[in-house]
């Protein structure tokens, strides 16, 4: 299972991704 740390790193680049996605 995924640790809570982990799960914030992986919003974290969710939510990059998703910026770079808007600003493309």
């Amino acid at each position: 299972y995924l640790f809570k740390k982990d799960i914030n790193r992986y919003r974290a680049i969710i939510k990059a991704l998703e910026l770079r996605d808007i600003i493309k």
